[in-house]
């Protein structure tokens, strides 16, 4: 008999970092250089000034995100550690809890409360129980916050260097414009299919919305830099 084999998707995490780097990489410096391209003729001004915008977002990026999950680490501690000394100060209050669990989940009162005082004898799976299933917390992995801030800067520097990428090979900035536009749109569209692949939720589906939101968000960025400019 075929060993039955459950296929789930557990790169959450990395996969919205990536998702929060990317997605800033190609609209932001899009943006930026869209803005200069109307006030300067000079690629090379552009190009400077799009990898100068790379280099202050990213680190500001992977900043954010390294905070973030330094704050989800501290909360969940701080959070394990209330449970510890529930468990110690009121014991019967967390049993209840324990078993107003497992009623949600349909079991009697009876089987409830027994499965709630074995679960009491040991401690430390009593507290991962409560902060699992009453406070909805996951421990958080290993080295989260440098794998985080790693991971949404790298994103954003590959994000932000495709719709530069133009203004490298060409002399005229409002040619580059129009071709970064092009090539910007069809990387949010590559970006959302692979994403639609990976998280399967539909990778049409995904390339379009992504293609949608990420366009919205570049011309209002574009939008607005021009008008500063």
């Amino acid at each position: 008999m075929k060993p039955h084999v459950e296929k789930h998707f557990t790169a959450g995490n990395f996969v919205r970092d990536v998702v929060i780097g990317m997605s800033d990489g190609l609209t932001v410096p899009f943006a930026l250089a869209a803005g200069l391209s109307g006030a300067v003729q000079s690629t090379h001004l552009v190009v400077v000034g799009g990898l100068a915008e790379i280099a202050a977002g990213s680190i500001a990026m992977g900043l954010g995100g390294y905070l973030a999950a330094r704050g989800d680490a501290e909360h969940y501690e701080q959070e394990r550690g209330r449970e510890y000394r529930e468990i110690k100060e009121i014991p019967e209050e967390e049993m209840a809890e324990v078993s107003r669990v497992f009623q949600q989940y349909g079991l009697t009162q009876e089987e409830s409360n027994s499965i709630s005082e074995a679960l009491s004898r040991r401690p430390d799976a009593w507290v991962d129980f409560m902060m699992r299933f009453e406070l909805g917390l996951e421990p958080p992995e290993s080295g989260r916050a440098i794998t985080s801030a790693a991971t949404i800067a790298g994103a954003y520097i590959a994000g932000g260097i495709i719709p530069l990428s133009p203004y490298l090979v060409l002399s005229s900035a409002s040619q580059g414009l129009m071709v970064s536009a092009v090539v910007t749109l069809a990387a949010l569209g590559i970006f959302g299919y692979i994403k639609g692949s990976f998280t399967g939720t539909g990778k049409l589906r995904s390339a379009t919305q992504t293609m949608v939101i990420g366009g919205l968000a570049a011309t209002a960025a574009f939008i607005l830099a021009k008008l500063i400019s």
